[in-house]
């Protein structure tokens, strides 16, 4: 098996107008550690939607910020804790940094993960320092770019990973929707819940999103929202099976064909998928921990024994 499909080198990040006054900041190719991120102009100040992996990453998105307008980073965002979407907060000393409470604290346990320098190829990750949300919300809490109202939402359940939120512009039917939605990636729930990811992906649609900036890939439509669906609901199903067949989850991963989801970049990750299906087929509530350590070693075993691709 191989890892995550590249074109070299990668094409350049760039930054879209979605609605008036809002942007998305998208880095292709959306695979490991390669985020979208966002932001709201109003006349006082800049609202970001995530940092980024790298601190030339995250410095190169605020110098984007910089060609729209001079104004001020008020606020920073986090929809959940992973460090693609974090790692880069440091870089925005002046913003509050806002987030749901456990991803402060999935933040302040985790700090710089080991992992991320042994599991992937190599990266120039710059500086690192954690700087977790500093205002925190259980439920949710509004924010507003003048008179649009932004609202920042838990998504009540273990999806993603245990913390994930959306930011939801109603007036604009348009959806920040973090790493719930991979366009052109293979989504990833390792670390929160198949069957929770799958709830919540129905609840996105019920919003009614004409617009939505996933975590990674292009800016994209409602339709996305489905085929993220299938092919979560695909490994629950190869889950099932391979449960039943006494199979690990990198021996069910190796025995079944990705079909329609062959070509979705990052294919390793069927495995750690697997892992998490597996745990919820067994009891396990959802986004409860499970052997991190070996669900890695299994992706990277999937991958031929090599780290997985990371071009950040």
């Amino acid at each position: 098996m191989s890892s995550s499909r590249h074109d070299h080198p990668l094409p350049s990040a760039r930054v879209e107008e979605v609605s008036d006054g809002v942007y998305a900041y998208v880095q292709p190719d959306g695979s490991w550690w390669i985020n979208n991120t966002g932001f709201l102009v109003g006349r006082h100040g800049v609202i970001c939607v995530d940092s980024c992996a790298t601190e030339r990453r995250t410095l190169a998105y605020r110098e984007a910020i910089r060609s729209v307008t001079g104004l001020p980073v008020t606020t920073l965002v986090n929809t959940h804790h992973h460090g693609d979407h974090t790692f880069g907060n440091f870089a925005f000393p002046e913003a509050t940094i806002v987030g749901h409470e456990r991803t402060r604290e999935t933040i302040l346990a985790e700090g710089v993960p080991a992992y991320r320098t042994t599991a992937w190829t190599a990266v120039d990750w710059g500086r690192s320092e954690v700087r977790p949300p500093f205002l925190t919300y259980a439920d949710g809490v509004t924010l507003y770019s003048d008179e649009l109202r932004c609202e920042v939402r838990h998504v009540g359940r273990p999806a993603h990973t245990t913390n994930d939120s959306i930011v939801w512009i109603p007036e604009r039917s348009l959806l920040f929707a973090g790493d719930l939605v991979f366009n052109g990636g293979t989504p990833f729930v390792m670390m929160g819940s198949v069957t929770g990811a799958i709830e919540a992906l129905d609840e996105l649609e019920a919003l009614g999103a004409r617009t939505i900036v996933p975590g990674h890939g292009d800016v994209c439509g409602p339709e996305v929202i489905d085929r993220v669906r299938g092919y979560l609901r695909f490994v629950m199903a190869t889950a099932e099976l391979g449960r039943s067949a006494g199979l690990t989850p990198l021996e069910a991963a190796r025995e079944t064909g990705l079909g329609e989801y062959g070509g979705l970049l990052d294919p390793e990750r069927i495995v750690g998928n697997l892992h998490r299906a597996y745990a919820e087929l067994d009891g396990l509530p959802r986004g409860e921990p499970i052997d991190f350590a070996a669900a890695l070693s299994d992706m990277i075993a999937y991958n031929g024994g090599r780290p997985l691709t990371c071009l950040a």
